[in-house]
């Protein structure tokens, strides 16, 4: 049985999808081939979330933010937008969802803990409920 592919998309692919695809490979354990992209790739990954997320002892160490494609969607079985207009190709027999999640850039780092915390909130019901299907 193969792993279900999960592709989070946002515009730089540097905070909210980053910390989406980080905490999956931390909760899914090896159960989803995770990716993220974004449609205009920024330059590296936001501090600030980088650094939420190592206090979890989580790493973005080597994440070059990439760029979203039509063949990255149509290789998902699971795609989440993160709430930033994002437009993805629809195809058929694909699960989409569309997260309201703020932008945490500029924040300050008390405010990207609770991005961050709401991001794995909706991680874990989107693993849970790959689990089930």
């Amino acid at each position: 049985m193969t792993r279900p592919v999960v592709l989070y998309a946002c515009i730089h692919n540097s905070g909210r999808s980053v910390a989406a695809q980080v905490l999956t490979e931390a909760c899914a354990e090896g159960s989803v081939d995770v990716r993220s992209a974004g449609s205009e790739p920024g330059a590296g990954v936001n501090p600030a979330v980088a650094a939420v997320l190592a206090e979890r002892g989580l790493s973005v160490e080597g994440h070059v933010p990439t760029l979203l494609t039509h063949d990255g969607v149509q290789q998902a079985d699971v795609v989440v937008t993160m709430g930033c207009g994002e437009t993805c190709p629809v195809f058929p027999g694909k699960q989409y969802e569309d997260w309201q999640v703020d932008d945490p850039k500029g924040q300050p780092v008390e405010v990207v803990r609770e991005i961050v915390a709401d991001i794995e909130r909706r991680v874990l019901l989107l693993l849970a409920g790959i689990a089930r299907a």
